[in-house]
């Protein structure tokens, strides 16, 4: 009997694991699988995105059915966010990982000066309208093309007869080539995940994990109860089905999210999950998943705000008011949405909400981010499977409200 891929790519990270373990360092030998593969996924996502998108788009027709489908998406993104969000601020409150932490002489200060910085939060959205297309897709900025695609396939819907039919048919099979091809590359993952898990296995360091271990120990805890209580919660209360079924149905995305720590690689294979397993149609898929993967971090947001709380509890003689934390935070939602338009998009965004409470040119602060950096690998990698799973979970959300009631029937 045939394994399900998910199960062939929990071995492979189990095997990638204990390869790091016994050989080291020499089992780096490994890494070009993980780096292939990464190569791969990247490789189709510029044009998995642009066809999906404007197929999606063009699809739902009507603009108030693209009105109504956004605003359902965005909707739940903005309270998935700052749900996340919450959970940071209330734990590390109570927790207070940055009280006594030590950082090891090792570690060196963040410079600065090697961040792209923009002016303000409102480049950021300055920053999602790209002066030339082409060289978005170019350049890998996926919210622009995302934008772009939006309105291209908007412009579609707004044709008649030939034209029209011959775009969206166009659009819509060069997508379904694209899963063709996607799922032909899914079938590499148990490769992939064995070369990225041996890297990351055999690159790391303990002696900083020690060093701040309250810290990723709240992280972690925040994570965990935002995927385990209230996205399954938010799934049951939106839409009545089970949890469970969900949590089967996206197993290949999830372990395909932990290995390679990034929701735009792991796109690919969340669209297939979400419309083979699942069975939500490509029209609500295609709109819903792109943007989400962008701009929906759950994990990010919580990421922001706890990061930012335990930087201040690492200060001395720092001490947030309600208010500061309340500007903590709004602005770690609005640094999760804009983050994927900025290049090294999560220390950017860190500094911009210390910025927000005039802490960002603090001396300190930076010696910290070095450190928080430093044991970041893993804690991403399960930000990521988070990021991944509130963006499947917004989908079923946006499919059932849309009418969509024959769900999960494969699992």
């Amino acid at each position: 009997m045939k394994l399900k891929l998910h199960w062939q790519i929990f071995i492979a990270m189990a095997l990638g694991a204990t390869f790091a373990l016994v050989l080291g360092e020499k089992a780096l030998i490994a890494a070009p699988l993980g780096t292939i593969f990464m190569r791969l996924l990247k490789m189709i996502i510029v044009p998995l995105i642009l066809t999906s998108i404007t197929s999606g788009v063009a699809g739902l027709g009507d603009p108030k059915t693209l009105g109504r489908v956004g605003l359902k998406t965005f909707g739940y993104y903005f309270m998935s966010s700052m749900i996340a969000i919450l959970i940071g601020l209330v734990l590390t409150n109570i927790i207070q990982p940055g009280v006594g932490a030590k950082v090891p002489d090792t570690v060196e200060e963040f410079d600065l000066s090697q961040l792209q910085q923009p002016d303000s939060l409102g480049s950021i959205l300055i920053r999602m309208i790209p002066t030339n297309p082409v060289k978005a897709a170019a350049d890998g900025d996926i919210l622009g093309l995302i934008f772009f695609s939006i309105i291209f396939g908007f412009a579609i819907t707004q044709l008649k007869g030939k034209p029209h039919d011959f775009l969206v048919n166009l659009f819509d099979n060069s997508f379904q080539a694209m899963m063709k091809l996607t799922h032909a590359i899914i079938r590499l993952a148990p490769i992939g995940v064995f070369g990225l898990i041996s890297s990351a296995v055999a690159t790391a360091g303990f002696e900083l994990f020690k060093a701040v271990g309250m810290y990723m120990i709240t992280i972690a805890l925040g994570l965990t109860l935002h995927l385990v209580i209230v996205l399954p919660l938010l799934l049951f209360l939106f839409t009545r089905e089970s949890p469970l079924k969900h949590g089967r149905a996206l197993m290949s995305a999830m372990a395909t999210a932990f290995s390679t720590s990034s929701s735009g690689a792991t796109l690919p294979v969340t669209m297939d999950c979400i419309e083979n397993n699942v069975g939500v149609s490509n029209r609500v898929t295609s709109f819903v998943l792109p943007l989400g993967a962008t701009i929906n971090m759950d994990g990010t947001a919580l990421y922001e705000c706890a990061g930012v709380l335990f930087i201040t509890q690492a200060i001395p003689g720092i001490d947030l008011s309600f208010s500061a934390q309340v500007v903590v935070v709004i602005t770690a939602f609005l640094a999760s949405v804009g983050a994927a338009a900025v290049p090294s998009a999560g220390l950017v965004m860190i500094f911009i909400v210390l910025n927000a409470v005039g802490l960002g040119d603090h001396p300190t602060a930076a010696l910290l981010v070095g450190t928080m950096l430093a044991v970041d690998r893993p804690l991403d990698m399960y930000r990521t499977v988070v990021n991944v799973t509130s963006d499947s979970v917004g989908t079923v959300v946006v499919a059932k409200s849309e009418g969509e009631t024959d769900l999960y029937r494969n699992i």
